[in-house]
């Protein structure tokens, strides 16, 4: 099996913190980036070309919502996934179950 190469966007630290703990502690996930911007997502992801984004929908300026659609119109064989910290109690309760779980159900085929 391939590694799946993933990126994280949130305007948020501790987001981007706990998503780059939670790949590195998942077998057969890299870490490549992590980015504060669409601006900052959509220069890495050309870039690095991930299997894997990760986008807060609620991010300043350009959304999560936005900053999909433009990740997947640049890249479209990327797998964008939309989600959300906000109101999330313990970020550090994501683990590699579920980061894993997640792939199997939007990855390729």
């Amino acid at each position: 099996m391939s590694t799946v190469g993933v990126i994280a966007v949130d305007h948020r630290e501790p987001f981007r913190r706990a998503a780059r703990e939670l790949v590195s502690a998942t077998p057969g996930f890299t870490w490549l980036a992590e980015a504060a911007s669409a601006e900052e997502a959509l220069e890495a992801a050309v870039e690095l070309r991930p299997e894997l984004v990760l986008v807060e929908a609620n991010m300043p300026g350009i959304d999560g919502l936005e900053t999909s659609h433009l990740l997947k119109e640049a890249l479209p064989a990327t797998v964008v996934v939309l989600v959300s910290a906000e109101g999330s109690p313990d970020l550090e309760t994501l683990t590699p179950a579920a980061l894993r779980a997640l792939w199997e159900r939007h990855g390729p085929v």
